[in-house]
């Protein structure tokens, strides 16, 4: 199976059309079927299904598509990083990370070492904690940005130096609005919309005991998308403060959790990491401008 098969295939995948998809690629579309067929033959697995007007994945294919991404991303940042070898003043540097206000003194160290690196490239992609880690894992990620403590064994990690507070965004015209902070009384019987990770991991710290007073009704990987069900009235959203718009304007208001709830926001990368020499560079700026008097689990 090569890369240039697997690149085929995404295409043909991304425009539901082999006729497209030729034409991006430049190639004719009997070379392209005939790529496709070629994988289907080496899969033994159907990839699409023909319709009269476009072609959709299988199961199979929609399988095919989630891995093949992955492995034409590894193999773009292999050449990247070959690339940059020789060129030390810049470089591609890739992030994955969870939604939290603490990646603006990311955003700020990054962009003071950019000022002495200009050629540095920054590739984001965000996520919770179980999405990041995975591609971390397969080297498709330099550095994972965690809103919760990483694992030390698999892990280097640098804690960010303060944490997230949780609270609930809810309709400002709603009586708890008038409230300065919200209890887990408060909070009984209402319908909820909450991470997964967060419902897991952080509201059972806060709340003890009493957890099974509270209600799940439905739960999120990034809070927006769940803030616009709070719009319309779906339930209230236990999220971190600052990553909603709750200005005047928005018809929302955030107040925190008493007693105040905090998780801890950690940058990490692997223990046996294959840094190019502006992610090596990079990575000593940042445990420069990160450090806090908490440390980090550092080498």
């Amino acid at each position: 199976m090569e890369i240039r098969t697997l690149r085929y295939f995404l295409a043909a995948a991304r425009e539901e059309s082999m006729t497209r998809a030729a034409e991006l690629l430049h190639v004719t579309q009997p070379t392209l079927t005939k790529q496709i067929q070629a994988l289907e033959e080496e899969l033994g697995k159907r990839l699409f299904i023909r319709r009269s007007s476009h072609i959709e994945l299988t199961q199979e294919g929609l399988l095919l598509r989630r891995r093949a991404e992955d492995l034409v991303s590894l193999a773009d940042k292999i050449t990247g990083e070959f690339t940059a070898l020789d060129d030390i003043t810049g470089g591609d540097v890739t992030f994955g990370l969870a939604e939290s206000c603490q990646i603006r003194v990311l955003a700020r160290e990054v962009k003071r070492f950019k000022a002495l690196y200009p050629g540095l490239r920054v590739h984001i992609s965000s996520g919770d904690t179980q999405q990041v880690t995975e591609k971390l894992d397969k080297g498709v990620l330099d550095f994972a940005v965690l809103a919760e403590e990483p694992d030390t064994a698999k892990y280097h990690s640098l804690p960010f130096p303060e944490a997230d507070v949780w609270g609930l965004v809810m309709p400002s015209s709603h009586p708890l609005a008038r409230r300065e902070s919200i209890r887990v009384e408060d909070l009984a019987g209402l319908p909820l919309f909450c991470s997964e990770q967060g419902w897991r991991r952080d509201i059972p710290r806060w709340c003890g005991e009493r957890m099974d007073e509270l209600r799940l009704d439905g739960s999120y990987r990034l809070p927006y998308n769940a803030s616009l069900f709070v719009r319309e009235g779906l339930g209230f959203l236990l999220t971190f403060d600052g990553l909603i718009d709750t200005s005047p304007e928005s018809g929302l208001v955030f107040r925190p959790l008493t007693p105040r709830l905090e998780t801890g926001i950690y940058l990490i990368w692997r223990r046996t990491p294959a840094f190019t020499p502006i992610a090596q560079r990079l990575l000593a700026s940042l445990k420069e401008g990160l450090s806090s008097p908490a440390g980090s689990d550092s080498p």
